[in-house]
C-alpha cells in the first residue's frame, strides 16, 4: 500500500525576488461521524442492539431520527415493524424514505396493509417512491394487484412502481396484470429508472412466456438508448417462442456496440439449434472483448447439445484465452466420437502440463472434465495440487461432471469415495464444495453416507470465524444426511467492532485506487453510508494485503472478484465483519462485499459489470468506480491486483 502526498515545490531566485507566503493545506472534509450521536448510532447497528436503536426514532433531531431507521435495514428485526411504521407520518421526508426502505429490508407481510394506506395519503413523489419499491418486498396477491394498478403521477413514484413490480417478481409474486404493467414500463418514453427494473423483472423472473409481447420486448433489446435496458431486454428474448428467432438474436450478437449486449444475445439463443446460430456463435468466440468470448465458450458448455465439435476444432487455433480454451475443450470432448477421444484427451492433457499460470491449469482441467474416463486424472490433480485454486477448479470440474443427466452409473461408488476424501482433506475449499455436492438431492448420496462422522470430524477441525461458509456447508449437509432437511444456518459471532478511529481519519470524500496489470480502477469510498466496511477495507490496504493478489473470479456481464489470499474464491480473514446496507443500489461499477450470507465478510470484494438489482440489500455496498470502468470491462481471471494506493481528499 502507498498513500501518495502531493508535494508542491517552490524555486526562488537567488537575487531580487520576494519570498512567496507559505499557504496553509485546505482542510480536510470530516466525515460524520464526527458526531458522536451518530457513531453511537452506527455501533448500536453493528451490535445489532434494536432496544437501543429504538430510543433514537423518538429524537427531536431529524438526522438521528432519519440514521436509526436505516440502522434497521441491516439489523432486519421485526420488532422495529410497529415503530417505524409510524415514522412514516413523521414530518421530514426524509425519514419517511429511510423508514419505508428499512420496513422493505425487514420484509415481514405483517407491514403490507400499514404501506398500502400510507401509500394513499402520501404526497411527496420520494416517500411515495420508496413505499411501492417496500410493498414489493413484503407483497402479498393483494400488494400486487395495488403495484399493478397504481397511477404514478411523477418520475420518481413511477420509478417505485418499477421496482415494486421487480421486488415482488423476484419473490414469484406477480401476475398476469402485472407483468402487462412491466411491458407498459419498458417503453421508451419512460424514465431510465422505471425501464431499467422492468427489463429487470422480464430476464429474471423465471417461467415467463414473453411471445405475446414479442414486439415490446425486441424494440427495447434493439433501440433504447440504454445498454442497462438493451442487455436486460435482449436476455428476456430467451422467453419469446418465435420462428426468426436466431435471426434477430444473431443479428444483435453481432452488431451492438455494447459486449454486455451482445452476450446477452448469446445467452438467449437456449434451446435453439447450433446450426441456426453458428455463425453468430463462432464469431462471439473472437469477439473483441474477452467477457463475450468467454461467456459464449461457457454458453456452449452448459448447452452443448448438436454443438458441432469439427467447427469448435475448425476455431481454436485462433482462440487465445486459456477459459475460452477450457470450455471449448469440455464441449469437444463431450461431443466427439468414443474413437476421437484417446487422441483428444492426449493433446489436451498436454496442454494442462504446458499452461503457464495456476488460473490457465485450472481452467484447463475443468475442460479435460468433458470425457467421464478423464475423471481419476482430474481427481489425482485435485490431490497433488500445490495451488488452491487448481484443487478447487478440479473439484468443481467433478461435481459438474458427477451433475451430468447422462453420469455413468458405475462410476458413482467411486465420485462418492473421491467427495468423502475431499471432506476429509483439510481444505476447506475441497470441504465446502464437496459437502454442497453431497446433499444436492438430485445426485441420491443420502444411501452411500449412512454415517456421517467423517463431516463432523471435518467440522471440528475448522477456524471459525475464517471457515465460516464452510461451516454452513457441512452443517447443513449433516442435516440433510440425518433426515432434518438443511436445518438453520449457524451464524457469525461478533468478532470485529468498528474501529472508530480509523473511520475519524478517513475523510469523507477518500478515494483509492487499484493498480491492475491492465491498468487502473480509481475508487470513491462511501465511509459515510458503510463506516465498518470502509474502515476495514483501508486497514487492510495499509497493510498492503490487496498486493500481490488476483482477480480470480470473473463473470461475464456480471462482476469481477478480487481480495482473496487463496486465489480461489475461498480465502478469508481469521475475523469478520458486519454487513451494512445503506440505502444505495447496485449500478455499474459498484463494490460490494462478497459473503457466505448476513455478517460474514472479511476481504473479498467485487467489482459489478452492469446493474445487479438481485444483489441490492444482500452485499453491502462500500464504493463506487470513478473512473476505469473501461479497465474493468477488460478484466480477466488470473489478472493481478499489483497494489491498492489511496488518494485523493486528506492523508492518513
Amino acid at each position: 500500500m502507498k498513500i501518495r502526498n502531493l508535494l508542491v515545490v517552490a524555486a526562488c531566485a537567488l537575487a531580487g525576488c520576494q519570498q512567496v507566503p507559505q499557504q496553509s493545506p485546505k482542510p480536510t472534509a470530516k466525515n460524520k461521524f464526527g458526531d458522536a450521536i451518530l457513531q453511537r448510532i452506527h455501533t448500536l447497528q453493528d451490535e445489532r442492539q434494536t432496544a437501543g436503536l429504538l430510543t433514537y426514532l423518538q429524537h427531536p433531531k431529524t438526522e438521528y431520527r432519519r440514521e436509526a431507521a436505516l440502522a434497521f435495514a441491516s439489523v432486519q428485526d421485526t420488532l422495529a415493524i410497529a415503530p417505524l411504521l409510524s415514522q412514516l407520518s413523521d414530518t421530514t421526508i426524509a425519514v419517511r424514505v429511510a423508514a419505508a426502505y428499512a420496513l422493505g429490508q425487514i420484509g415481514d407481510a405483517k407491514a403490507e396493509t400499514a404501506l398500502l394506506q400510507h401509500l394513499q395519503q402520501e404526497r411527496r413523489p420520494q416517500v411515495q417512491g420508496e413505499l411501492l419499491e417496500a410493498l414489493g418486498k413484503i407483497a402479498t396477491p393483494a400488494g400486487v394487484a395495488y403495484l399493478a394498478t397504481y397511477k404514478a403521477t411523477s418520475p420518481t413514484a413511477l420509478a417505485g412502481q418499477a421496482w415494486g413490480l421487480y421486488r415482488a417478481g423476484m419473490r414469484q409474486q406477480y401476475t398476469q396484470q402485472a407483468v402487462e404493467q412491466v411491458i407498459r414500463l419498458l417503453a421508451p418514453t419512460n424514465p431510465l429508472e422505471a425501464r431499467v427494473p422492468a427489463a429487470q423483472f422480464l430476464t429474471r423472473i423465471t417461467k415467463l412466456d414473453l411471445t405475446p409481447y414479442r414486439q415490446a420486448v425486441l424494440n427495447a433489446a434493439t433501440s433504447d438508448k440504454a445498454p442497462e435496458v438493451r442487455m436486460a431486454a435482449t436476455q428476456a428474448l430467451s422467453k419469446v417462442r418465435a420462428p426468426d428467432k436466431a435471426r434477430f438474436l444473431s443479428t444483435i450478437a453481432q452488431s451492438d456496440p455494447d459486449y454486455r449486449v451482445r452476450l446477452s444475445a448469446i445467452k438467449a439463443m437456449v434451446g435453439l439449434d447450433f446450426e441456426e446460430v453458428k455463425p453468430a456463435i463462432l464469431a462471439a468466440l473472437q469477439d473483441k472483448n474477452i467477457n463475450t468470448a468467454v461467456a459464449t465458450a461457457e454458453f456452449l458448455q452448459a448447452n452443448p447439445a448438436g454443438v458441432d465439435a469439427a467447427a469448435l476444432l475448425e476455431v481454436m487455433p485462433r482462440l487465445q484465452d486459456a477459459r475460452v480454451r477450457g470450455s471449448l475443450i469440455w464441449v469437444i470432448l463431450h461431443n466427439s466420437p468414443q474413437q476421437n477421444r484417446y487422441y483428444l484427451n492426449t493433446r489436451y492433457k498436454q496442454q494442462y502440463q504446458n499452461a503457464r499460470t495456476p488460473y490457465e491449469k485450472a481452467a484447463f482441467l475443468k475442460g479435460l472434465a468433458g470425457d467421464y474416463a478423464n475423471y481419476s486424472f482430474i481427481a489425482d490433480e485435485v490431490f497433488a495440487a500445490q495451488q488452491p485454486v487448481i484443487s478447487t477448479s478440479g473439484m468443481d470440474a467433478l461435481i459438474f461432471m458427477r451433475q451430468q443427466p447422462d453420469f455413468p452409473k458405475g462410476y458413482e461408488n467411486n465420485f462418492a469415495t473421491i467427495f468423502q476424501r475431499a471432506v476429509s482433506s483439510g481444505d476447506v475449499a475441497l470441504v465446502g464444495m464437496a459437502a454442497a455436492a453431497i446433499r444436492d438431492p438430485k445426485l441420491n448420496f443420502r444411501s452411500q453416507y449412512r454415517d456421517v462422522t467423517f463431516l463432523t470430524l471435518a467440522q471440528q477441525k475448522l477456524q471459525l470465524p475464517r471457515d465460516m461458509e464452510t461451516n454452513i456447508e457441512l452443517q447443513k449437509t449433516i442435516n440433510f444426511l440425518s433426515g432434518k432437511g438443511e436445518g438453520e444456518t449457524p451464524q457469525n459471532p461478533f468478532t470485529h467492532p468498528i474501529d472508530w478511529a480509523l473511520v475519524a481519519s478517513i475523510p469523507a470524500a477518500q478515494q483509492a485506487v487499484v493498480h491492475t496489470d491492465k491498468g487502473n480502477v480509481v475508487l470513491q469510498l462511501f465511509v459515510e453510508d458503510a463506516p465498518g466496511t470502509v474502515a476495514n477495507f483501508v486497514a487492510l490496504v495499509k497493510e498492503n494485503f490487496f498486493d500481490g493478489l488476483y482477480f480470480h473470479r470473473v463473470v461475464p456481464n456480471f462482476v469481477a472478484q478480487g481480495g482473496d489470499k487463496r486465489g480461489d474464491g475461498w480465502g478469508s480473514s481469521d475475523y469478520s465483519i458486519r454487513s451494512e446496507f445503506a440505502h444505495l443500489k447496485y449500478g455499474e461499477g459498484y463494490l460490494g462485499m462478497a459473503s457466505a450470507g448476513k455478517d460474514t465478510e472479511s476481504n473479498q470484494w467485487f467489482i459489478t459489470h452492469a446493474p445487479t438489482p438481485h444483489l441490492d440489500g444482500r452485499y453491502t455496498i462500500f464504493a463506487k468506480v470513478i473512473e476505469g470502468m473501461d479497465v474493468v470491462h477488460q478484466l480477466e481471471v488470473g489478472d493481478k491486483i499489483l497494489d491498492v494506493e489511496l488518494i485523493g481528499a486528506g492523508t492518513l
